[in-house]
């Protein structure tokens, strides 16, 4: 389907009118022979889908369903007041004003700017003097758009690799609609055209890395046998120029049922060593140090740990408590050593940061001879550079930032090979956009760069941060931005995730400012177990069967929004995306009670198959595995496709993908529907024809997906401004396909 505009929201009413679907809502009276059918799959009979049809991406019939089923949806939420919040979102994404990030190669901040004559992208440069400039002089290198016309390909710039100390020559990845997997191409960026006879490799999941001017080192599923279960690279190989990619030798491999490999190479020796890495699991590695012959030295540490290496020295964190060279240390220590020393047989680490029960580090990295250690003390940000040298390591804490809000740093530099120290610091709130500093070598105080625009009005708004008690008894953060007092009945968006270990941040988002706390609403941020928030403890106690713990924490956040006089039930709108649609859809099975209305997004949500589809098995460590019983057992309890039944209060659900989405399976969100309208549920689906796991291909068809959603969300919890009340959409269950 065409990006959402005025034009394809017509279209798809045509077809609406022209293929007799009904928009009315009316519930069919279903013979008990039907009934049975609608519930299927059950607990009790997993595998008894009749859905599996629609797991066929590119199937006529699937397709015709997608097509009716986006019609209904976009009758129902896509009218006057979709289009000028569409107008208003789009316009905001595409201001000429907003930040362009950058990262530095060799002498060039190079950045991927989209607006609305370049929906795709430009990829262009420019100096660090220049980008200090209000206004700074950019070098077209590409024009993403004119190479899709072009070409006639639906091509997206993924990402772009150099040769440290020589940024003439880059692989860019190309992506059709925004998928994973990409095309490798050499681009010459003197010439600012694509290399004749240069290295190009067919679409896969997978990158390259330069080992020299003439060598890249290639991790990529394209090939035969080259693939892992999860549809990874299986094998790391060198490719030489002027041979055939089918050609290039393996140098590293690993076994089918793990999830895949990596190699980076490190330039920060005068000699390039190579780090290979067998990625057993989400959690899991298995590190070797060698170079382009292979795998040398297999390092003596345990599988669960992050490791980062920079030049002589080695830093690592492991997931569980680790006893090495007569000391004991916690999960989620620091602990750094000399890698030559290492190497020789040494364990005597030293230790650069221990865990709190609610202080954690979030990640590690290497600018310079520097270590940066990223922080959440009780969900305030905390940066502190730790320096080694011949009498220990020195420490320095960075200041200035919000209790409340999103401090992001990074390296100025791609490559920490030719890092000088220069850091870039991002910081933000809910009400205060995003400003870009940057840290130069030896300059305590960030100066600023760039300063993102003010896209919504924040008077008489308020940031708080609140705890809610979960069903076991645990304290679960989450950040509160609305109108200053509780009204009993404020509309609230409510949003989270709680998975991989990933922690969920108060960024500033356009979006919700514009759309819902400038218009009076309230929104909440919930900080899940399953999360990252508090460390390893915290990401385990979601993880597995502790899944449901992340679900019982959601609904005790929008409990807790009830207790204290915020809201009603009906009057909170939830959303999630990805493992947070696992969660989306648990409110509707588990929680109906305490929900007004759900929006599901790019979800996972047949925890039965989940495994066969697409990048599915690589996420075993996470969830478990259907294919042993005693894992089902818990599976099942969160696995909503087969807890669904007939006969309950669930409140109306949008669930929204996309069909170039090679991650998480298109077919999760297509059978829900399927299910629940055959049940006569109240329940839509809108598919995206592009835009991988993501919201779209372009800030169009972005601001489409989201506005699409809070329309729905606004619509059912009874929240519409004058306009929308003009259109109102069908309120009673909707006939199944």
């Amino acid at each position: 389907m065409r990006s959402i505009d005025r034009v394809s929201i017509n279209d798809v009413l045509k077809v609406s009118v022209d293929s007799g679907v009904g928009l009315g809502g009316r519930v069919v009276k279903a013979s008990s022979s039907t009934k049975t059918r609608a519930e299927k799959p059950t607990i009790a009979a997993p595998d008894d889908d009749p859905n599996l049809w629609l797991e066929q991406l590119e199937s006529a019939r699937a397709l015709k369903f997608v097509e009716r089923q986006n019609a209904k949806t976009l009758q129902a939420f896509g009218g006057a007041a979709f289009e000028r919040d569409h107008d208003a979102l789009t316009s905001i994404y595409d201001r000429p004003d907003n930040i362009p990030y950058v990262n530095r190669c060799g002498g060039y901040l190079y950045n991927l700017w989209k607006d609305a004559d370049n929906p795709r992208g430009l990829w262009r440069r420019t100096t660090l003097g220049e980008f200090r400039s209000e206004n700074p002089s950019w070098e077209v290198l590409l024009d993403i758009d004119q190479l899709a016309v072009t070409e006639g390909e639906d091509w997206l710039l993924s990402s772009t690799t150099s040769l440290p100390g020589n940024h003439s020559r880059a692989i860019l990845s190309l992506s059709r609609g925004g998928s994973d997997a990409v095309t490798l191409r050499e681009f010459d960026t003197d010439r600012k055209s694509f290399v004749h006879d240069g290295f190009v490799l067919p679409e896969a999941k997978g990158r390259a890395e330069w080992l020299d001017t003439d060598t890249l080192v290639l991790t990529s599923a394209y090939g035969r046998s080259m693939a892992t279960g999860s549809g990874y690279a299986r094998t790391v190989r060198l490719w030489q120029r002027g041979t055939h990619a089918d050609d290039a030798a393996v140098i590293f491999e690993t076994s089918v049922d793990h999830m895949a490999v990596g190699c980076t190479v490190d330039h920060t020796v005068a000699l390039p060593r190579m780090w290979f890495v067998d990625e057993i699991d989400f959690f899991n590695f298995a590190t070797w140090l060698g170079d382009k012959s292979g795998a040398t030295t297999k390092l003596d540490l345990p599988s669960n740990m992050w490791i980062l290496a920079h030049r002589d020295w080695l830093a690592v964190k492991p997931r569980e408590a680790w006893s090495v060279a007569g000391q004991t240390h916690a999960a989620d220590t620091v602990l750094a050593i000399s890698l030559p020393a290492f190497l020789a047989g040494s364990r005597q680490f030293e230790v650069l940061f221990v865990p709190e029960p609610r202080r954690a580090l979030q990640r590690f990295f290497w600018s310079a001879d520097k270590l940066v250690l990223c922080v959440l003390d009780e969900l305030r940000p905390v940066f502190e550079i730790c320096t080694p040298s011949a009498n220990g390591w020195t420490r320095q804490q960075l200041h200035g930032f919000p209790d409340i809000g999103v401090v992001d740093v990074w390296p100025l530099d791609r490559d920490s090979s030719e890092s000088n120290g220069d850091l870039l610091v991002k910081s933000q709130d809910p009400l205060t956009p995003p400003s870009l500093r940057l840290i130069e070598t030896e300059i305590a105080t960030p100066t600023v760069l760039k300063q993102a625009p003010k896209t919504f009005t924040a008077d008489g708004l308020l940031v708080t941060q609140h705890e809610a008690i979960s069903i076991d008894g645990e304290r679960i953060p989450y950040v509160q931005t609305g109108p200053v007092g509780e009204s009993g009945d404020a509309p609230v968006h409510m949003s989270g995730y709680g998975g991989f270990g990933a922690s969920v941040r108060s960024y500033y988002n356009s979006a919700l400012g514009k759309l819902w706390l400038e218009r009076g609403g309230t929104t909440v941020q919930a900080n899940l177990r399953g999360g990252g928030e508090f460390g390893t403890r915290w990401h385990d106690a979601g993880r597995l069967a502790g899944k449901r713990l992340s679900h019982d924490d959601f609904a005790a956040v929008a409990a807790d929004l009830v207790r204290r006089g915020v809201t009603q039930p009906k009057r909170i709108a939830a959303e999630g995306g990805s493992n947070g649609g696992i969660l989306i859809a648990n409110m509707l099975t588990r929680y109906p009670e305490r929900f007004g209305a759900l929006f599901c997004t790019i979800p996972l949500i047949d925890m039965r198959r989940y495994t066969k589809l697409l990048a599915g098995a690589s996420w075993i460590a996470e969830y478990g595995n259907p294919d042993h019983p005693d894992e089902w057992q818990w599976l099942k309890a969160y696995s909503a496709y087969h807890t669904a039944k007939p006969g309950q209060n669930y409140p109306p659900i949008l669930i929204a993908t996309t069909r170039r989405d090679d991650r998480v399976h298109p077919g999760h969100a297509r059978k829900m529907v399927a299910k629940l309208q055959a049940m006569g549920y109240e329940a839509y689906l809108y598919e995206l024809a592009a835009g991988g796991h993501g919201y779209g291909r372009d800030h169009k068809e972005f601001a489409g997906f989201q506005v699409l959603g809070l329309q729905f969300l606004k619509s059912k919890i009874g929240w519409l401004d004058e306009e929308a009340q003009a259109n109102p959409s069908p309120t009673t269950p909707q006939t199944p396909e």
